[in-house]
């Protein structure tokens, strides 16, 4: 069993992960706001270059290199590429997620040191990007067996309610296409799997969803170990003394996760 470690820095508490103590990371809380991740950077390896894009709740996945803000002229703002996926190509990279329920995934190669960090609401989640986000990691040479996996703070499922279609489109996600013909399929499908992300709700058309279970679930389909994955045991909605949760509070502010790239080793 991995653990959680809480930290501070400058006063700022923030959550690290054992599996992922060879890099620099951290799950950053509410008291963090407002800071960036050109400011955070700082308590983690304030060499590192920072890579952060404008977050859309898609499945795509951009590579350090592919990750170009520019300035437009007119209004001075930063135009940054709209991904929910970033990974890093050489080492002193740090590549960054904001979420306020959704899942804020960080990865880790143990061999060649290179790193991504992923946005995973539902809408992701049904979209596969964290196993889009390991597959980019294959494309430049990391192999299964040397992944490791911590999933952040997220609203859990509990407290999660969603309509039965949301929480069908998910469960999609984890059962070859042949058996996710309806919505009503697929949740019975689900229904008795072992350690489902789909729980029940007594309000009819709803259903509670786990996102952060069906994330462990396709990861575990890909062929990563249990061990190497870990899932936070904190909840946004839950606790608001340190997180934010828009489901919650209805406000537009997040926090940050962030994680480092290292040399080969």
């Amino acid at each position: 069993m991995h653990s959680w470690h809480w930290q501070a820095a400058e006063g700022l508490p923030y959550l690290t992960c054992s599996l992922l103590k060879s890099w620099p990371h951290g799950f950053f809380t509410q008291q963090c706001w407002p800071r960036t991740p050109a400011d955070l950077v700082s308590l983690l390896q304030p060499a590192a270059q920072v890579y952060r894009v404008k977050q859309v709740h898609g499945k795509t996945v951009l590579a350090s290199s592919e990750i170009e803000a520019s300035v437009t002229q007119e209004s001075g703002e930063v135009e940054r590429p709209a991904a929910d996926g970033l990974l890093t190509e050489q080492a002193q990279q740090a590549v960054w997620v904001c979420s306020a329920d959704c899942t804020p995934v960080l990865i880790a190669d143990e061999v060649t040191g290179q790193v991504a960090a992923v946005h995973s609401g539902w809408r992701g989640t049904a979209a596969r990007i964290v196993p889009e986000a390991i597959a980019r990691l294959q494309a430049q040479g990391s192999r299964i067996e040397n992944i490791l996996v911590a999933m952040g703070p997220a609203i859990a499922g509990e407290v999660y309610q969603v309509s039965t279609e949301v929480a069908a489109e998910v469960g999609a996600s984890l059962l070859p296409p042949a058996t996710a013909d309806s919505p009503k399929s697929i949740l019975q499908a689900l229904e008795n799997i072992p350690n489902s992300p789909i729980l029940p709700d007594p309000e009819p058309g709803k259903a509670r969803l786990d996102v952060r279970k069906a994330i462990a679930l396709q990861l575990l389909q890909l062929g990563i170990e249990g061990d190497r994955i870990s899932t936070a045991p904190y909840c946004t909605y839950q606790q608001p003394d340190y997180f934010f949760s828009y489901r919650r509070d209805q406000l537009k502010k997040v926090q940050w996760s962030g994680i480092v790239s290292t040399q080969s080793s």
